[in-house]
Order: structure tokens, then C-alpha cells, then sequence
């Protein structure tokens, strides 16, 4: 009940509220039907497919690397590709923006690749590392070159994985809100930026109602697709794992490949930490210590230090209350999933709703819809960790997911059969085996919740904004001070993300997740 319940407050409430709020004024069919609707749609699609063969293209190097090859830095190259990921939007926005003042469609489409290298490494890599090294080496004993050894024979085994890291990867680059607003601006929009537009500045309920059932729609059919490959890379997940060895010949070269991946998603990196160092009259440290006030003219209604005070409270809010949700649910999900209940798929699809449905959608239902709730949460400051909570909660269900399932079902039986109780069970049992799993789980939300920016540059007030608004308030105001602190805030949530991966790297545990 209480996965049941948060979805279906906090989620399902705002979004059918909003929807059936834009559905009450009309119009909608006719925004449907619109030729620039269609544009929308096109361009939404193709930059996120292009940005998907990109992340596959660049991510198979590396997932190679990381599943079969023996050297020196593998946990440098396996850290380095997860930090884009839970980098803050609106980082990795100004990050490209510095090598690409004017923006465009090659800056979206690189940056939403840049983000989601991770995904692709780190899904196929957990697949790859248990394909049967065997059959590929009798295909080459056969006369096959690698690389119709690899199409005739790996391809076909990851493809369960590719599958599942496409879908994921589209899902995520055709819901980008943050890249596609810093580098896109006016003149390059996606459904996701439109519905903000929409209903932020031109208060087109009926338009923005129209546009979140279409994407909703496409979100729930890139779910589906997705959710069958995960299940049959999952049943594939029962092989051995082949330990890894010291590449040889040709293979060199995909090594060779992925460290050139890396160096590739350093570059916007390095490039943001030396735009922060740069001043007006050479290297200077003025961003960071203009921090301390409000910008210039006043451009803030806080200082850059309180409004990391603000995310750093809101992300660990929403990091207890995604860790309690998320774990339940994945409690439920094994458990349902033993019996073999069709429920299992239902619950874990709608789990992973929140991830595609707009943040303004779910931002502008709260506001709607929270004032009937005792204590009119509307006002209350608990409003944005929960937006975050629900980002955040997919993320660490499945983090915690394949540890839990993975946990030897005799164990449990074992220490009821001694007379514990199934709480005891599970804390003697359970929480033992799956402890790192979720200390990852909870740096890994806490990082994604420091840096969520779609529904929070929403619902944050003007007197408690968060650091990843504070930047796109900055930026959107002129003078040489403001771009400084901008960048110099966005060092500074970059550094802290990086403290995180490294340590979330310690902890992980090789059970097949996607991360």
C-alpha cells in the first residue's frame, strides 16, 4: 500500500488533476492537430534517437572494457562515465554551452549522449560480463574475424541489453528538460520544453494538457518495450560471470576506444572548470567568492551559500523519502514476483513513470491539488523534496532491486523455520546482504535529487531556491559577475557529484543492475 499510496498522491493526483484541468477548457484536439505540434514531435524524436545511437555507439567500447578486459584504471574509466549521469541538467547545459556559446542541435544532441554513455555501459556491461566467452571462441576457431564472430555471435546474445539501455537511454533524452533549455533556447524546442513554455508563460492549460498526454502516451509505450527487454536480460543474468582477462590483438583497439570515449566526456567537464577560473582580466577566483552575496544588481533573492543550504536540505529529504519508498517497493517486487503475479510488472512499470511524465505536468498538479491536503502543502517546504522523491525513487528501486532478488531464498526460509518472524527475517537476512546496495542507493538519490531541476525550478519559492536555480537564474541575467557565479556553482555541484560516484563506487555490488 504504501508504493500504492505515494504514486498515487503525489504522482497520479497532480498529473490526472492538471490534465483534466487543460481537458475542461478544450482545444485540445485542435493542438493535436496542429502542424507545429507535429514539429515538435519530430524534432523530439530525432534528436533523441540521435542522441541514443550516440550513446550506444560510444557506450559499447567502454561496456566492453568494463565486463571482459583486465587493466590498469578499469575503476577510474567505470567512476568517469557515471558521473555525467547524475550530473545536474543544467551543469551539463552550461558545460556545453561553454564550447558552444550559440547552442544548436549538435550541442543537445552530444550533451543528452554525454549523459547516458553510463546507461549503456553499465546495462550491457553487466550483461556481457556473463555471456559464455566459449561460443565466440569456437566461432574463431571456425575462421570468423572478431567482428563477424562478435555480430554473428555477442551481438545477438547483449541484444536483450541493448535493447533495454535503448530504451532507457530514448526515454531519458526524449524528456531533457534542462539540456535542451540552456542549449536550445527559443529556437529549438522539445515537447518537454514546450509544455513548460506553455504553461509557465503563456498559461496554455489546454495546449500543455494536450502536449503531456501525447508525451505520457509514448512515455507508457517506451516503458513497455523497455520492461520486456530488462525481463529478458534478466532471466539471461542466470549465467556465470566470465572473469575478465588481458585483451589481445584487435581487441586492444575497442580498448583504445573507450579510454578515447572517456577523454571525450572529460572535455566538457574540464572546459566548465576552467570557464569558473576565468575572469575578465585572466584567471580569478571572483565566482566563487561572490557566492557569499546576491550577484550583481541583486540578481538573486538569496546568497549562492543559502541556496546550497536549500539543496543540500531538500536533497536529503528526498533522499529518506525515496530510500523508504524504494525499498519497499522492491521488497513488494520480489515478493510478488516469487508468486508469479502479473501485478509485478504493472507495479514496476508505474514506478518508473514519474521518470518520463513532465516535471512541469507534476510540478503545476501540485500546485493545483496540495491544498487539499491538511496543512496546505502548497506552502510547505516538504513540496520539493517530494517532486525530487519521486525522480529519485525509480533510481534506487532499481539499484536495490537485483540485490534483493539475488539473496538465496533458503536463507530466509531457513531463519523461519527457527521461529523468526518475517521483520526478523528481513533484518537479520535481508538488510545484511543488501546493506551496500543501499548506501549506493542512497548517495546515488541524493546526488540526482542535489541536482533535479525540471520540477524544482517550478515549485522552489523565491526566498528558498535551490543551487541548480539559483545557476539558471544567473544565467538568464546579464553581467560578467553573474555568468562567474553561475559557473563557479556549477565546479562546485560537479565536485560534489564526483566525491559521490567515487564513494558510491566503493560500495557497489556487481548484481546485474543497470547501475
Amino acid at each position: 500500500m504504501l508504493p500504492l499510496a505515494f504514486l498515487g498522491v503525489f504522482f497520479a493526483w497532480p498529473v490526472v488533476a492538471i490534465v483534466g484541468l487543460g481537458l475542461d477548457e478544450g482545444g485540445v484536439l485542435p493542438v493535436l492537430t496542429d502542424p507545429r505540434t507535429r514539429d515538435l514531435v519530430g524534432f523530439t524524436v530525432a534528436q533523441a534517437a540521435a542522441a541514443t545511437a550516440l550513446a550506444l555507439l560510444t557506450g559499447m567500447p567502454v561496456a566492453f572494457l568494463l565486463a571482459r578486459c583486465r587493466v590498469r584504471g578499469t575503476g577510474v574509466v567505470r567512476a568517469a562515465v557515471m558521473v555525467p549521469f547524475v550530473l545536474p541538467t543544467v551543469v551539463v547545459g552550461l558545460a556545453f554551452r561553454a564550447l558552444w556559446p550559440d547552442g544548436g542541435v549538435l550541442p543537445i544532441v552530444l550533451a543528452n549522449a554525454f549523459f547516458n554513455v553510463a546507461v549503456v555501459a553499465r546495462t550491457v556491461g553487466g550483461l556481457w560480463a556473463r555471456v559464455d566467452r566459449r561460443a565466440e571462441d569456437a566461432a574463431r576457431a571456425l575462421g570468423a574475424s572478431r567482428l563477424r564472430a562478435f555480430a554473428a555471435v555477442t551481438l545477438p546474445a547483449l541484444a536483450p541489453a541493448v535493447g533495454s539501455a535503448a530504451s532507457v537511454v530514448f526515454l531519458f533524452c526524449a524528456t531533457s528538460f534542462g539540456v535542451v533549455l540552456v542549449l536550445g533556447g527559443a529556437r529549438h524546442r522539445t515537447l518537454e520544453t514546450e509544455i513548460y513554455l506553455r504553461t509557465v508563460e503563456l498559461f496554455d492549460l489546454s495546449g500543455a494538457a494536450a502536449l503531456s498526454l501525447l508525451q505520457f502516451t509514448a512515455v507508457v509505450a517506451v516503458l513497455v518495450v523497455g520492461g520486456v527487454a530488462r525481463r529478458r536480460r534478466e532471466g539471461a543474468l542466470s549465467l556465470r560471470v566470465e572473469p575478465p582477462r588481458r585483451p589481445t590483438g584487435g581487441e586492444w583497439a575497442v580498448v583504445a576506444a573507450a579510454w578515447l570515449v572517456v577523454a571525450a566526456l572529460l572535455a566538457p567537464v574540464v572546459g566548465l572548470v576552467v570557464r569558473s577560473l576565468s575572469g575578465p582580466d585572466g584567471w580569478s577566483l571572483a565566482g566563487y567568492a561572490a557566492l557569499a552575496g546576491t550577484g550583481e544588481r541583486g540578481t538573486l533573492a538569496v546568497t549562492g551559500l543559502d541556496a546550497a543550504l536549500n539543496s543540500l536540505r531538500a536533497a536529503t529529504d528526498a533522499t529518506l523519502v525515496a530510500l523508504l519508498v524504494g525499498v519497499v517497493s522492491a521488497v513488494v517486487l520480489v515478493g510478488l514476483r516469487r508468486r508469479g503475479s502479473w501485478f509485478a510488472e504493472v507495479l514496476d512499470t508505474a514506478l518508473m513513470l514519474p521518470l518520463g511524465v513532465s516535471a512541469v505536468t507534476v510540478g503545476f498538479g501540485y500546485l493545483v491539488t496540495m491544498d487539499a491536503l491538511p496543512g496546505d502543502f502548497r506552502t510547505s517546504p516538504l513540496l520539493v523534496p517530494l517532486a525530487q522523491a519521486l525522480v529519485v525513487t525509480p533510481l534506487v528501486v532499481r539499484v536495490v532491486l537485483p540485490v534483493l532478488r539475488a539473496v538465496d531464498e533458503r536463507l530466509r526460509q531457513a531463519a523461519a523455520a527457527l521461529g523468526a518472524s518475517p521483520w526478523r527475517v528481513w533484518r537479520e537476512v535481508d538488510l545484511p546482504l543488501a546493506s551496500r546496495a543501499l548506501v549506493a542507493a542512497a548517495g546515488f538519490g541524493f546526488v540526482v535529487a542535489l541536482g533535479e531541476f525540471g520540477a524544482t525550478s517550478f515549485l522552489a519559492r523565491p526566498d528558498a531556491p535551490t543551487l541548480p536555480v539559483v545557476i539558471a537564474r544567473l544565467m538568464s541575467r546579464p553581467g560578467g559577475l553573474n555568468s562567474q557565479m553561475a559557473y563557479a556553482a556549477c565546479a562546485l555541484l560537479m565536485v560534489v557529484t564526483t566525491a559521490a560516484v567515487l564513494g558510491i563506487e566503493r560500495l557497489r555490488v556487481p548484481s546485474g543492475g543497470e547501475f
